[in-house]
């Protein structure tokens, strides 16, 4: 695990399918004024980015502008054809969006997401130079070790097509072990560690770089970017983040750090 802390932090906020439009603009507005002005957005100490639903993310892309990312909750495996329904990484980057959400949970276990699809939607994200947010999770709590060999396992599948086809890029590795999401509470501190540092050596020698960072979801709160500032590189936020008070809450924790933030 890292000993030091990353040189920009990574919050991430997924809306998933919580807001109707209007409410999706009023949030986004909201966030949209702490972002102008937060330390921690100015200072680039924090990297703030959020997936709205597809209906909303041209909006969400004219009323954020520079100060924080915009991506979507997940892609086509193809670029173009008959694929009703789907919205392809072509697309995406046309309306000027930068990352797309890969695998998620939620993904995989409703709408049939297998470890083949998830890996021909990385090289989707890859081939179109969005930055995938490839999610990774454990279903049942049990040891680290054992988490972080199935976290490893979902890693390797997913990047198998995009690495045959000589594809890489910028990857951000969201550990969202599936017991924790909608919990009353995140993993504990020792947990997180323990896999996040184990899938982060993995995925950094698997891409040849250090721009492999691993951030952590599944009921992400205040209080956890102060307790796991070392041992992860940023937090997925989902409900918690509805209240944009909220999330400018996460946003003073970084700032807070600040001074100890060096490149991990």
């Amino acid at each position: 695990m890292p000993t030091s802390l990353p040189d920009r932090y990574l919050v991430g906020v997924s809306l998933k399918m919580y807001f109707s439009h209007a409410r999706t603009v009023e949030w986004c507005r909201a966030v949209a004024d702490i972002a102008q002005i937060h330390p921690a957005i100015v200072s680039k100490k924090a990297e703030l980015f959020v997936f709205p639903d597809y209906l909303s993310v041209a909006a969400a892309r004219e009323i954020f502008g520079d100060h924080v990312a915009v991506g979507v909750q997940d892609l086509g495996t193809d670029d173009v054809g008959a694929f009703t329904g789907e919205v392809s990484g072509v697309t995406i980057a046309e309306l000027g969006c930068t990352m797309v959400e890969v695998g998620h949970a939620e993904r995989r276990q409703m709408f049939g997401d297998s470890d083949a699809v998830v890996s021909a939607k990385m090289a989707a994200a890859l081939r179109n130079a969005l930055t995938p947010v490839l999610c990774v999770g454990e279903a049942i709590q049990g040891v680290p070790a054992d988490a972080a060999t199935e976290c490893i396992r979902q890693f390797d599948d997913a990047m198998r097509i995009a690495h045959s086809a000589g594809q890489f890029g910028r990857i951000i590795v969201a550990y969202e072990p599936l017991w924790a999401i909608g919990a009353a509470e995140a993993a504990s501190p020792g947990y997180i560690r323990a896999v996040c540092g184990a899938v982060r050596d993995h995925a950094r020698k698997q891409v040849g770089g250090s721009d492999t960072p691993v951030i952590y979801g599944g009921s992400a709160g205040p209080g956890l970017v102060t307790t796991m500032s070392n041992a992860i590189d940023g937090v997925f936020l989902g409900r918690f983040a509805h209240d944009p008070t909220a999330l400018a809450g996460i946003l003073d924790e970084v700032i807070a750090l600040a001074p100890a933030l060096t490149h991990g």
